[in-house]
């Protein structure tokens, strides 16, 4: 018998898929500890979710996903990763949503898949993992596929992924070997992701389309802590106008992914209000119970709590 759960819905919560490893190599090789639970969806994933007292987790692919498969591959491999999800979500719909895989260097192709996956599929959006073949996705030619979210009403998550190889070699060598999170959720994973928010920002895409709807993890990849300063020196004289304060309020969605900090959040609450946080574990990584006991100790109003547990998600989200 399934535990009784409360409304609690985590919105960045991993799997891996078997046909997309293939293609991936040593990239699809995570941690032993984790790598039986990315595989796991029905038995020890949902009995913590149950632990926990979450009642859905919002999936998505592991980390690197398909920013890095040849193009020949690229979209037999996201329509069978999309499909696969669909699938564990139909067996267990209380439990589970999801966002798509998209063949992203083939921008015309992705923007077909989101609306598929949308549309037949009911997955929720599409997360983005990192540079794609080293492209930030600030550059034209992937307007197509923002263009298709906006459509769609569908978020875009923006997931880290590891930094560009010469950007390794200059900024983080020779710890990259020594302290193996330097370019990863440490500091380099934060760094990557929230250059390309702000790189969206500047390039005048949410001027293009103004309902286009983004979410960051990890409380917004260090922005909101930044955001009165970068606000004030994007508007400096010079610089083209961005509006940037204002854009990312208006456009972008945080959630609690790996950060489980007061002091961040308290930040994040003040700079974007509560109905721009949602709850997120970042699971196998982190044990759901983990996220769920440090914000039911945070102090924040029972209203306030439940928007970011799971009434901003479902918003976001449209989940029924």
């Amino acid at each position: 018998m399934t535990a009784p759960t409360r409304d609690i819905i985590a919105v960045e919560e991993h799997f891996m898929e078997h046909s997309l490893a293939q293609h991936l190599g040593k990239a699809a090789a995570p941690q032993a500890a984790v790598s039986d639970k990315l595989y796991d969806f029905f038995e020890g994933r949902i009995a913590q979710m149950d632990a926990a007292g979450i009642a859905k987790q919002v999936l998505s692919h592991q980390s690197p996903g398909s920013q890095r498969l040849p193009d020949d591959v690229a979209v037999e491999a996201c329509r069978n990763v999309n499909d696969a999800l669909a699938a564990v979500i139909a067996r267990e719909p209380a439990r589970f949503d999801g966002f798509a895989m998209l063949p992203t260097n083939l921008p015309e192709a992705a923007a077909d898949e989101l609306q598929r996956a949308v549309q037949e599929r009911g997955l929720k959006g599409a997360m983005i993992h990192g540079l794609n073949h080293g492209e930030f996705l600030d550059l034209p030619r992937y307007r197509p596929i923002f263009a298709a979210a906006e459509r769609l009403g569908v978020p875009i998550y923006i997931h880290p992924s590891l930094p560009d190889k010469i950007v390794t070699e200059r900024y983080y060598a020779p710890y990259d070997e020594s302290h193996h999170m330097m370019t990863r959720a440490g500091w380099g994973f934060g760094v990557e992701a929230g250059t390309q928010a702000v790189r969206l920002i500047l390039s005048g895409l949410f001027d293009e389309m103004p309902d286009l709807k983004i979410l960051l993890g990890h409380l917004g990849e260090g922005i909101p802590f930044q955001l009165v300063r970068m606000d004030e020196s994007f508007s400096r004289k010079g610089n083209l106008p961005t509006r940037f304060g204002e854009t990312f309020r208006n456009n972008f969605w945080i959630t609690t992914s790996g950060a489980f900090s007061d002091s961040a959040l308290r930040c994040s609450i003040e700079e974007l209000g509560v109905d721009r946080i949602l709850f997120a574990v970042d699971y196998p990584y982190i044990a759901s119970a983990d996220g769920v006991t440090w914000f039911d100790n945070f102090p924040l109003p029972d209203e306030d709590k439940a928007k970011i547990y799971a009434g901003n998600a479902r918003r976001l989200l449209g989940l029924d």
